[in-house]
């Protein structure tokens, strides 16, 4: 009942930049944080970035410090990853996560989107 959906990955050269975003929508009563997640194949999947929808405090993964800003929009329950400088290290599946309130019983969930691929390559 909850979806989230991505959108803005695609091949980028060495250095170049792109803006991911991921919208939830269904019987959503409050959004606690949304973050990005990655995964290599082969490897485990690894947290990006996560930002709260009150405070807006962003957390980062040291790879990225400096590079990637993490955004909301409370009103769209929109999450952006803006990627900057970015390199060959960074390709992988990116995954939109969400810690919301689900309306219908007021419980806790956490839902993830399909992911969308980042390339870095020249």
């Amino acid at each position: 009942q909850v979806k989230l959906v991505e959108s803005g990955g695609g091949l980028v050269q060495p250095g170049g930049s792109l803006r991911l975003s991921c919208a939830a929508s269904g019987s959503i009563f409050n959004i606690n944080a949304m973050g990005w997640y990655r995964q290599i194949p082969g490897k485990e999947r690894e947290l990006v970035a996560i930002i709260t929808f009150s405070s807006s405090s962003p957390n980062y993964a040291d790879s990225v410090k400096g590079r990637f800003t993490i955004t909301r929009d409370n009103a769209k329950y929109t999450v952006y990853l803006q990627m900057n400088s970015l390199k060959p290290e960074d390709t992988a599946i990116y995954y939109c996560n969400a810690d919301l309130i689900w309306t219908p019983t007021g419980s806790r969930v956490r839902s993830w989107g399909q992911g969308t691929q980042v390339t870095v390559s020249s």
